[in-house]
């Protein structure tokens, strides 16, 4: 997080798909109780239970980090640490599903109003003069998602940082980026106005193959720069996800892509944690949960994120969505994690 101590600027990082927490192993427990959430605020997508989800064990287990506490989430505490502040959740729709797991829990205690606001979504927790909002940025940079009726590709110019969230900045007091899955699919990347490279082959003409590292790191250095500068002057593949029970400590190990992308956004965080040194007043810290995402396979909405999937049998195609997270659900401790941060970051302020 970048923490400013005129207007507490903050910038929360949380890593793609299954997001890390610099914890302790964990051990799960399943004697507490699921959230009370109120499921009116959602996509039905992640409505989990009401689209007829049979099984509800996912509820109730909960991550226990072994050597340190982590306090259940406290509405009142979390808008408490936000009051006369605007909190932006900017990326892909990860995002969206973890601001929707905030609003819910938000909701128990505060009924927030939606406001209009051009190319994001704001709502207003007129209680504490609160703001959160999402805009929808999959690359954080300047790009056109592939389409069923256009180009099957992605085209991302990634030294131009996407002005729809941009702009705002100078608004914002916290932004928690989540981005990365889109750039696994056919692309065409561009820097300097020019084709830098592409992911797949996606067109003929395009003969350099870059794979996804160095176009989400250049990515994320775009949008790190951009918030620096501003601030101080200068899913669905296919596939089925039923298991209903976590995994066992051990029993799943970070690997593939997904280690990849986290080394890669790690990275370029400490880069940019050195650039910031410079600003006295500035935190830049990571929100990173992937290994604790990783043990929860039984979290997602699986073939539940349509209401009633086997209703009429078992159809010849389902549709799985094994990227979100059901709500109320598991991604519901992030913001257990984000609050423990943001009190953390107070407290070093005051110093």
């Amino acid at each position: 997080m970048l923490y400013h101590q005129l207007g507490c600027f903050a910038f929360v990082f949380t890593s793609i798909l299954s997001l890390s927490l610099l914890l302790n192993p964990l051990t799960f427990r399943n004697s507490f109780p699921p959230p009370i959430t109120l499921l009116s605020l959602l996509l039905h997508l992640q409505n989990c239970v009401p689209n007829g989800r049979p099984d509800t064990g996912f509820l109730y287990w909960r991550w226990k980090p072994s050597e340190c506490h982590l306090p259940r989430f406290d509405p009142n505490t979390f808008l408490q640490l936000i009051s006369n502040k605007h909190v932006a959740f900017v990326g892909d729709s990860v995002s969206r599903n973890h601001l929707e797991s905030l609003l819910c829990m938000l909701s128990t205690v505060s009924k927030p109003k939606r406001v209009r606001h051009q190319g994001s979504r704001w709502w207003l927790f007129r209680s504490h003069n609160a703001t959160l909002s999402y805009y929808w940025s999959p690359f954080l940079v300047e790009g056109v998602q592939r389409k069923t009726r256009g180009p099957p590709y992605n085209t991302v110019h990634l030294d131009r940082v996407n002005m729809r969230w941009a702009r705002d900045t100078d608004q914002m007091d916290m932004i928690v980026l989540s981005f990365g899955h889109w750039f696994l699919v056919p692309s065409v990347f561009y820097e300097g106005g020019k084709v830098l490279g592409c992911m797949s082959h996606p067109v003929s003409n395009c003969t350099v193959e870059i794979g996804f590292d160095s176009p989400i790191r250049r990515a994320l250095r775009t949008a790190l720069n951009s918030i620096i500068e501003r601030k101080v002057g200068s899913w669905d593949k296919g596939g089925t996800c039923s298991k209903t029970k976590p995994y066992g400590i051990g029993e799943r190990k970070l690997e593939g892509e997904d280690a990849q992308i986290r080394r890669i956004e790690m990275e370029e965080v400490e880069n940019a944690k050195a650039r910031s040194k410079q600003f006295r007043g500035f935190m830049l810290e990571v929100l990173d949960v992937t290994k604790l995402a990783l043990l929860r396979p039984d979290g997602h909405p699986g073939a539940y994120m349509n209401p009633f999937p086997f209703a009429n049998g078992v159809p010849k195609y389902v549709q799985n969505d094994c990227v979100h997270w059901c709500l109320p659900g598991p991604i519901d401790t992030w913001s257990e994690v984000l609050v423990q941060m943001m009190k953390n970051m107070a407290r070093v302020a005051k110093d």
